[in-house]
C-alpha cells in the first residue's frame, strides 16, 4: 500500500525540533496528524458532519486528549487495567485545546465537530499539554473543515531569569512563571497560568514572547496545508436567515431591551422582563408562525440584547446592574461560619457567593494520581461544586463536569502558591467550594473565600490572595472599548473577553484569560492588568477587614500533626516484627501513624484528634530510636530477675545489667525480696561494652553511707 506521507519539521528556537506528520495513520478522519517532538508523539484526528442538526445555532464541538498508557510503559490502575473516563488532568487538557480552537471557528458553522488527540508515545520530560493545541489545528489544517485557524499553544515560563518555550519538565521546578499561551497569526486567543507573585509587566512580556513562537508554529501548519492541498475548505449553510424579519425584531424590541439593561434590576428580575419582551414579540407573530420563523425570531433576539447592551456600555458607560465600568460590587464575608469544620468561610460579592471549607488530614489521605505522564502524590486538593439552585435552576447531579474540574484547577493553582512548605504544614490540606449563588465569576470568589478558609484553619500561608474577572466590549468599527471590572455572568456571554486574574498584595499568582474577538491589541492587555490589579487589590482589602493573618492555633477540635526525622537504622524497630510495634503504638495511643524513607532517613507522621495522645505517641518513638547514653539516668522498668542482678529496661527495647552490686551500697546476699517484675527504678548507664551490653548501675544514685568510726583502714586479709 502507498501512503502520501507528508512531513513539516521546524525549529522552536532552541536547536530543538518538532515534526508534524500526516498521510500515514487513520487517514479516514477528516483530518489526522502525528506531532512529534523528541519520544512524545501526540495523535490527533478531527471529523465534522456534513451538515447541521435542525435547530442548532451553535457549534457543537467536542474535544478529547486522552494518554495511552502504554505510551510510557505503564499498565493501567483499578479492576479493568484499561483506559477509563478521563482524567481530571487530561480534561484540563482538552479544555486548553477547546478554548484556543472554538473562537476560531466561523459563526455560522454549527455541524457536529469532535477533535480526539492521544499520547502515543510518552518522554517522560517532554510535557505533552503544550503540544495537544498545536496537533488538533494542524489537524484541522489539513482537512476541508472551515477553519479561522491556524492556531497553536505553547507553554511559556521563566527559569533563571530567562523566558523558555516548552521547556523540559524537569526544568518546571525552578519556574518563576508557567503559561501555556494559545493564538494565531496574528492575536492571543487563551492564556493560562500561575506564577510566583510576577507583576503585569513581567506577564505581558511572556505573553508576547510566547506569541512569537506561536507564529512560528502557524506558519509551518500554512505549509503543510500547502503541500497536502487543502487550502480550499468545503461549503456549507448552516443558517437561514430572513433579514425583514431581523429589522421587525429590532424595531420592535430594542428599545424595551436598552431600557431594561439601563435599569439596573438583578439578575433574575432582569431575566424575567426580558423573557417577557420575547413572549411578546413571538405572540405577535400569530398562531401560523412555522418552527424557521420562530427559530430566526429567537436568534434575532438574541441579537438585539447583545447589541443593547454593548451599545449600553460603550455609549453611556452604565453596565446591567448600573454600575460603570470599574466598580467591583458589594462584599461581605465570615470566617468560621461551620463549627464542627477545620476551618471555613462564606465569601458574597454581589450575586455570587462561596462556601468553602478546609479539612486537614494525614499522609494517608493524599491524593493519588495515576496517570500515564503525571503519576504519585499530592497533599492539597481543591474541589470545586456548582449545583442547580446557585442560578435558580433545575439540573441533575451527575457529579464535577468539565467546567467544575476547570475552575477549581484555576483557584488550586492560585492558592498553592501561598502554601506553606511541608516542614511549617505537615497536613493534607483539601479546600471545598460549595457555589450557592453565582452571577459572575465564582472561581474567584473561590479563590477568595479559600484564603479566608485557610487562614481560618490555622494554615499559615505565606500571603492573603484574592481574584477578579476582568470583561471587555469593543467595537471593531470604530476602536471603542470598554474593560469591565468584576463582570456579571451576562456580561461574560455577552461580552468578548473572560480575563480571571489572582494575586496577592506583591504580584500575579495565577490567571486565565478567553477572547472571542480578533485583534486584541497589546494596549488592550495592558489596560485590562491595570485596571484588575485596582480591582484585585479592593477586594483582597475587604478580605482582609474580615482576617488578615492565618489564626495561630488550630481549632480546638482540629486533629494535630507531629512530624519527627529518625536514623534509618531505627525504621525496622519503630516497626516492629510484622508491623507489630506500630500497630501497638496506634492502639494505645489513638493515633494514626506512617513512616518512610525519605533521603536516607526515616520520616515518622503521627496523626491524632488530641494532644495528649500525640504527646504519648512521640514519646514513645523517641523512646525506641533513643540512643542510650553513658552517664545519662534512666527511668528503667524491670523486665526479668537472675541470681546476679536484674535486667532492666532503660529504653524500648534496650535492657541493661542492673548487677547485684550495683543495687544499693549495703551488701546482698540473694536477689530475693529485692524486686519484682515490672518494678521502676531509677538507674545510670555506667558503660556500654564492646558487646553493646549496658552496664547499670542504682547504687550510683544514693548517697554513700558515712564509714563506721574506727574502720577507717581496711582490714588485712586473713
Amino acid at each position: 500500500m502507498s501512503y502520501n506521507v507528508v512531513k513539516k519539521t521546524f525549529d522552536i528556537g532552541d536547536g530543538r525540533q518538532i515534526e508534524i506528520e500526516t498521510g500515514k495513520l487513520a487517514k479516514q478522519a477528516d483530518g489526522s496528524v502525528v506531532v512529534k517532538m523528541g519520544d512524545t508523539m501526540l495523535l490527533a484526528t478531527v471529523v465534522s458532519s456534513k451538515d447541521a442538526k435542525e435547530g442548532v445555532d451553535f457549534l457543537p464541538l467536542s474535544v478529547d486528549y486522552q494518554e495511552k498508557y502504554a505510551a510510557t510503559g505503564r499498565i493501567p490502575g483499578g479492576f479493568l487495567r484499561r483506559e477509563a473516563r478521563l482524567s481530571d488532568y487530561e480534561v484540563l487538557i482538552s479544555r486548553l485545546v477547546d478554548r484556543a480552537l472554538r473562537p476560531m471557528f466561523p459563526e455560522d458553522y454549527h455541524a457536529d465537530t469532535q477533535v480526539m488527540i492521544s499520547l502515543i508515545s510518552g518522554d517522560k520530560d517532554i510535557m505533552p499539554d503544550a503540544l495537544a493545541g498545536l496537533a488538533a489545528s494542524a489537524a484541522l489544517a489539513v482537512s476541508d473543515i472551515p477553519f479561522n485557524g491556524p492556531i497553536s499553544e505553547v507553554r511559556v515560563a521563566k527559569i533563571d531569569g530567562k523566558l523558555v518555550i516548552n521547556p523540559l519538565m524537569s526544568e518546571l521546578a525552578k519556574a518563576t512563571l508557567d503559561f501555556i499561551v494559545a493564538g494565531s497569526a496574528n492575536d492571543i486567543v487563551m492564556v493560562e497560568g500561575e506564577a510566583k507573585e510576577i507583576s503585569e509587566e513581567e506577564m505581558v512580556e511572556a505573553i508576547e514572547f510566547a506569541h512569537k513562537a506561536i507564529q512560528i508554529q502557524v506558519q509551518a501548519q500554512v505549509e503543510l496545508a500547502f503541500e497536502v492541498g487543502k487550502t480550499v475548505k468545503r461549503t456549507y449553510c448552516h443558517e437561514k436567515s430572513d433579514e425583514a424579519l431581523k429589522a421587525r425584531v429590532y424595531e420592535a424590541t430594542y428599545a424595551k431591551v436598552y431600557e431594561i439593561a439601563k435599569s439596573g434590576s438583578s439578575k433574575h428580575e432582569r431575566s424575567e422582563k426580558f423573557s417577557e419582551i420575547q413572549a411578546e414579540f413571538i405572540a405577535s407573530l400569530g398562531e401560523d408562525a412555522d418552527d424557521t420563523t420562530l427559530f430566526l425570531a429567537k436568534k434575532y433576539y438574541h441579537d438585539v440584547q447583545y447589541d443593547a447592551v454593548r451599545n449600553l456600555i460603550l455609549d453611556e458607560g452604565i453596565r446591567l446592574d448600573g454600575r460603570d465600568v470599574k466598580t467591583v460590587r458589594p462584599i461581605w464575608s465570615e470566617v468560621g461560619y461551620l463549627p464542627a469544620a477545620h476551618g471555613s468561610a462564606v465569601f458574597t460579592r454581589g450575586e455570587t457567593q462561596s462556601l468553602t471549607t478546609v479539612t486537614l488530614g494525614t499522609k494517608l489521605d493524599e491524593q493519588m494520581i495515576d496517570g500515564a505522564f503525571i503519576n504519585g502524590f499530592q497533599k492539597f486538593i481543591l474541589h470545586y461544586n456548582f449545583p442547580g439552585f446557585s442560578t435558580g435552576e433545575v439540573r441533575p447531579n451527575r457529579g464535577a463536569g468539565r467546567r467544575e474540574i476547570g475552575h477549581g484547577n484555576l483557584a488550586m493553582r492560585s492558592l498553592k502558591q501561598v502554601m506553606p512548605s511541608e516542614e511549617e504544614n505537615p497536613y493534607t490540606v483539601r479546600v471545598v467550594s460549595d457555589i450557592l449563588e453565582s452571577n459572575g465569576s465564582s472561581s474567584m470568589a473561590t479563590v477568595c473565600a479559600g484564603t479566608l478558609a485557610l487562614m481560618d484553619a490555622g494554615v499559615k500561608i505565606k500571603a492573603p490572595v484574592s481574584g477578579i474577572a476582568m470583561g471587555l466590549i469593543t467595537d471593531e468599527k470604530t476602536g471603542r472599548y470598554a474593560v469591565l471590572s468584576d463582570i456579571l455572568g451576562d456580561e461574560d456571554h455577552l461580552g468578548d473577553m473572560d480575563f480571571k486574574v489572582t494575586g496577592t498584595d506583591n504580584g500575579i499568582v495565577g490567571c486565565q484569560m478567553d477572547l472571542k474577538i480578533n485583534g486584541l491589541k497589546w494596549e488592550v492587555l495592558r489596560a485590562a492588568l491595570e485596571q484588575s490589579k485596582h480591582g484585585r487589590l479592593h477586594i483582597l482589602n475587604e478580605i482582609k477587614k474580615t482576617l488578615s493573618v492565618p489564626n495561630v492555633e488550630l481549632k480546638p477540635h482540629a486533629p494535630r500533626l507531629v512530624v519527627l526525622s529518625i536514623d534509618k537504622e531505627f525504621i525496622g524497630a519503630v516497626i516492629g516484627p510484622g508491623g507489630k510495634i506500630i500497630q501497638e503504638m496506634q492502639r494505645e495511643t489513638n493515633t494514626t501513624i506512617t513512616i518512610e524513607e525519605k533521603d536516607n532517613k526515616g520520616v515518622v507522621s503521627i496523626f491524632a484528634p488530641d494532644k495528649d495522645s500525640i504527646d504519648k505517641a512521640v514519646k514513645r518513638i523517641k523512646g525506641i530510636v533513643a540512643k542510650p547514653d553513658v552517664g545519662e539516668i534512666y527511668e528503667g522498668k524491670v523486665k526479668s530477675i537472675m541470681p546476679f542482678g536484674a535486667f532492666v529496661e532503660i529504653l524500648p527495647g534496650k535492657d541493661g545489667l542492673l548487677h547485684i552490686s550495683e543495687i544499693d551500697w549495703k551488701r546482698y546476699e540473694t536477689m530475693d525480696g529485692i524486686f519484682e517484675v515490672g518494678d521502676e527504678v531509677r538507674v545510670k548507664l555506667l558503660d556500654i561494652d564492646k558487646q553493646g551490653k549496658l552496664k547499670l548501675s542504682r547504687k550510683a544514685l544514693l548517697p554513700r553511707p558515712p564509714k563506721p568510726e574506727g574502720k577507717d583502714q581496711p582490714k588485712s586479709a586473713e
